[in-house]
């Protein structure tokens, strides 16, 4: 059996139906307000994000300490997840789902485009 296949005895992932992703609302937006978050259990950043349009502003909590430091996040564009229901963590609601993949070391390294897009634009 090569690496790129899958064993017997492990599950890959479920599937999903086009109409499940169409349930995600995954949108774009701008940083404008990072900071530290003390009060959350593991080490985050509290972010302001700017969707613009209909959506607007939307705080979020995000685990990405090891990568990023707050004055740096600023102006960078991001993709969240903007439809999940807001969760208390610690002190502050996290009204979105900031979206980003591990890297080699399994810290998150945040989903951006790689260059400007309008904030508010749709994932398809």
């Amino acid at each position: 059996m090569t690496s790129s296949s899958q064993s017997s005895t492990s599950p890959g992932p479920s599937t999903a139906t086009y109409d499940d992703f169409q349930k995600l609302d995954i949108r774009v937006g701008t940083i404008v307000e990072a900071a530290p978050f003390p009060e959350a259990r593991k080490p985050a950043l509290k972010l302001v994000i700017d969707f613009g349009g209909d959506i607007g502003r939307r705080k979020s909590s995000a685990q990405i300490t090891r990568n990023y430091e707050p004055e740096g996040l600023v102006g960078r564009q991001v993709l969240a997840v903007v439809n999940f229901p807001p969760r208390q963590i610690g002190p502050m609601i996290s009204e979105v789902l900031t979206l980003g993949v591990p890297d080699a070391a399994g810290e998150v390294m945040l989903i951006s485009p790689d260059r400007a897009v309008p904030d508010g634009g749709r994932l398809y």
